[in-house]
């Protein structure tokens, strides 16, 4: 036999797969089917799950599973519910989702998954596991239903009014997240906007084009397209769309709403006669295969990039197959160690507009984080 031979690592030098702590109490269907979500988690894809919440409850459903020795419980007293927004992160202070902060900042998890509510999940961890540094504000990024290699949006929520600088950052963060997750090299990039051409929509989208044209060049990470419209959005022209949170809220809205409606459509014409039917028979593996692709629990929810650990915020409705994709994301993400590469990115090179706004944006952060219960 010729060649080297590959010589397996030691086992105290292989790093150790993440352990992925699950809000039990979060989301409209909590916690039922949450747990059932966190027992596919580690029965059909061997993902390293803990359940945070009330230990009574969850000990309770995990006995009907059998699954009582398999996944760990942290006990939290408390819970974010569904109607609340950013005030409950300092209301809430035991919370199942700060507990499960906590144990992330003292090592004992490395991702969050939760199905609450997103602006109650968005301040909770903000609050108690802090932006990376040089990080201006976090931003959710979701996939959009655009094929084997989804399409990232960023920002999708989490940040109504941004200014243009943020819009740079929300770039790198997608770029960050589709080298990542879905293993794109060089990630296109292109500004949501209301026309095409250089030059097209408001103050905040021009100033931010400029300034993404102008990074792009020293980024060989990201290669910028400029602008797209929202008939761009599935059309699969760009890899990373850049938005602020209040249109990318809007947008994705739509584009969910509108896959609903075209799945209802669908039914209803395939189901509308015994023709009509038996080509619904023949067709039904590909028929399947378009439902699944415009499931949004398919793709477990939305990263909250930016910070230092790993958050993903599942749907409210999501049920057990929508956490255990969840749960997956946030393997993948902590495993592929994002937030590395958004380090990476932010502190190569950052242009002095960047560090003077960072500069700038210190101070407000740091009174914010006064609150914060150690």
């Amino acid at each position: 036999m010729t060649g080297t031979p590959e010589v397996e690592a030691p086992a105290a030098h292989r790093p150790s797969p993440p352990v992925i702590a699950v809000d039990a109490m979060g989301g409209d269907n909590a916690p039922s089917e949450i747990v059932r979500g966190a027992v596919l988690a580690v029965r059909e894809l061997g993902l390293r799950v803990l359940l945070v919440g009330r230990r009574a409850e969850i000990a309770a459903l995990l006995a009907e599973e059998g699954a009582l020795r398999d996944i760990p419980v942290v006990h939290a007293e408390d819970n974010l519910a569904m109607h609340e927004g950013a005030l409950a992160s300092w209301r809430r202070p035991r919370s199942s989702a700060a507990v499960s902060c906590r144990l992330i900042r003292r090592g004992d998890a490395d991702a969050l998954v939760s199905a609450g509510s997103t602006g109650g999940i968005v301040a909770t961890s903000t609050v108690r596991l802090r932006t990376q540094p040089g990080i201006l504000r976090p931003a959710l990024a979701v996939t959009l239903p655009t094929g084997e290699t989804p399409t990232i949006m960023v920002d999708a929520g989490a940040n109504a009014d941004a200014k243009p600088e943020m819009l740079v950052q929300f770039a790198h963060l997608g770029c960050a997240y589709a080298q990542t997750a879905f293993g794109v090299r060089h990630p296109r990039v292109g500004v949501l906007t209301i026309g095409s051409e250089p030059g097209k929509g408001n103050k905040l989208v021009r100033r931010a084009t400029e300034l993404l044209a102008a990074t792009a060049e020293g980024s060989p990470g990201m290669d910028f397209r400029g602008n797209i419209e929202g008939h761009d959005l599935l059309a699969r022209k760009v890899d990373v769309v850049v938005t602020d949170g209040h249109t990318g809220n809007v947008a994705l809205k739509s584009v969910e709403g509108t896959a609903t409606f075209a799945m209802e459509a669908l039914h209803s014409a395939l189901t509308s006669s015994t023709a009509a039917k038996a080509g619904a028979m023949l067709q039904r593996k590909a028929l399947r295969g378009l439902r699944e692709r415009l499931d949004s629990e398919t793709y477990g929810g939305a990263a909250l990039l930016g910070l230092n650990g790993t958050v993903v915020i599942a749907h409210g409705d999501s049920r057990a197959r929508g956490i255990a994709r969840a749960c997956q994301l946030a393997h993948d993400l902590a495993g592929g160690r994002i937030g590395d590469q958004i380090r990476r990115r932010v502190h190569t090179r950052p242009p002095n507009w960047l560090h003077r706004l960072a500069q700038s944006e210190a101070p407000a952060q740091r009174s914010g984080d006064q609150g914060e219960e150690h």
